[in-house]
């Protein structure tokens, strides 16, 4: 099925499929459920719709669990979303910290992403998916005071986008849904994201550090002037991940939340 990003319903639409992804490359079919349930994909294009007009984080969050998932374990863009993927046997909670954190440098994300197979065009492009994203203060307010023995403030951040977030995420902050959107355009896939990286706005240590180091700053530049190479950077980039190999037992689980018991 052909997946439109640029529009909000049909890109969590597209986010959802892709958890259905095989990672196994012989196993990928765009045409998966035609038999077995041919109304598949129109059920979870008005599951998700539904979702996101109630909530416009739902497709960062698509992105993320399959974002996680491939990388764990292992107009708008459009191509294919191939299918088939079934229910893995281990979900490890510590296996999080094979993720790339918001504080890395390029170097360890450079280090990070070639560990599956993924360059440093990929590295940047799947970035971008941060142009959905929403952050938590926690992950970035480490950045706006007592940063280093010389500043308070991330000197690669701009000081009144620093100043605004500080508002946000002050040092007595309770509020636990406090937090910032990672570009200004939250509800819209796009190239905003680089543009605001260029402005010295990136939320997090590991997004702003894109712009800041040559092997990666002309990237982030090209990605800022063409949106459309971004989108085909970001979709062929998206179809890697999705390959990335996982060695597990999979199955098809008759409880969603639970691994099926064989005992039964």
């Amino acid at each position: 099925m052909a997946v439109f990003a640029s529009n909000l319903s049909f890109l969590s639409t597209f986010f959802l499929l892709l958890v259905l992804i095989s990672p196994a490359k012989s196993r990928l079919d765009a045409h998966y459920y035609d038999q077995t349930c041919p109304q598949a994909e129109k059920i979870i294009l008005d599951t998700v719709q539904n979702a996101s007009m109630h909530d416009p984080k739902v497709p960062a969050r698509i992105l993320r669990m399959f974002f996680h998932d491939c990388f764990i374990r292992s107009g708008g863009p459009y191509w294919n979303v191939l299918k088939g993927r079934k229910d893995g046997r281990v979900s490890k909670a510590n296996d999080t910290i094979n993720l790339p954190a918001p504080t890395f440098n390029v170097t360890q994300l450079i280090q990070s992403f070639a560990k599956r197979g993924l360059g440093v065009k990929d590295m940047v492009a799947l970035s971008g998916g941060h142009t959905l994203g929403f952050s938590h203060c926690s992950s970035f307010e480490a950045r706006l005071g007592n940063f280093s023995s010389v500043h308070a403030i991330d000197t690669s951040m701009n000081r009144e986008f620093a100043v605004k977030l500080r508002k946000k995420c002050p040092k007595s902050n309770k509020d636990h849904n406090a937090g910032e959107f990672l570009d200004s355009t939250a509800a819209t896939f796009d190239n905003d994201y680089y543009k605001r990286l260029k402005e010295g706005k990136g939320v997090f240590g590991s997004d702003q550090a894109l712009f800041g180091d040559y092997r990666t700053r002309w990237i982030v530049e090209s990605f800022a002037k063409d949106q459309s190479l971004f989108f085909r950077e970001f979709a062929t980039s998206m179809v890697k991940l999705g390959n990335v190999e996982v060695i597990e037992n999979e199955e098809v689980r008759r409880k969603c939340r639970v691994v099926n018991s064989y005992s039964e």
